[in-house]
């Protein structure tokens, strides 16, 4: 069964970049346990596939429990992804949806209310762009069975 973070409510903001074609660099922010930086083989699904996404959860909830249920999760997350989207499913509403499975095989999920995320326009990048440097940087050594050349390594 998936974490579901408190039904997405454990899910404070954070960013997800996806500018280099196959990997998923970002950091997110949650209740108990703080910021956790990613780093994900795959790629989003085409309705945001090569973009950087953003999110604040309009229902955020800093409760106790969140510390004793995800507190012992890995960090940082490193592993592949399984479907990142604005989108997700043709029968349901668009809406943030990430999931995916950490080296140890854990499998992680949260959704978010349709307003909760979006693409990152050009003004806010410089920011991220630093962020997604230093994540790549350190934690690329880390990745399962696939290395990166240097290229993909010090690009965003």
């Amino acid at each position: 069964m998936a974490q579901k973070f408190g039904n997405g409510r454990w899910v404070r903001e954070g960013f997800l970049d996806n500018r280099t074609a196959g990997t998923v660099v970002g950091q997110v922010v949650f209740a108990g346990v703080g910021p956790v930086d990613f780093f994900l083989l795959g790629d989003f699904k085409a309705d945001i596939a090569g973009e950087v996404i953003r999110f604040r959860n309009s229902r955020f909830e800093d409760d106790e429990t969140a510390a004793h249920v995800i507190g012992d999760m890995e960090n940082p997350q490193i592993g592949t992804v399984n479907l990142i989207s604005l989108d997700p499913h043709p029968n349901l509403m668009p809406h943030p949806y990430v999931e995916w499975f950490s080296m140890k095989k854990e499998h992680y999920r949260f959704e978010l209310n349709a307003d909760d995320a979006w693409i990152v326009r050009e003004a806010e990048l410089e920011a991220i762009d630093r962020e997604s440097r230093r994540i790549r940087r350190s934690l690329a050594a880390q990745l399962p069975a696939r290395s990166l050349s240097n290229d993909e390594s010090e690009g965003v």
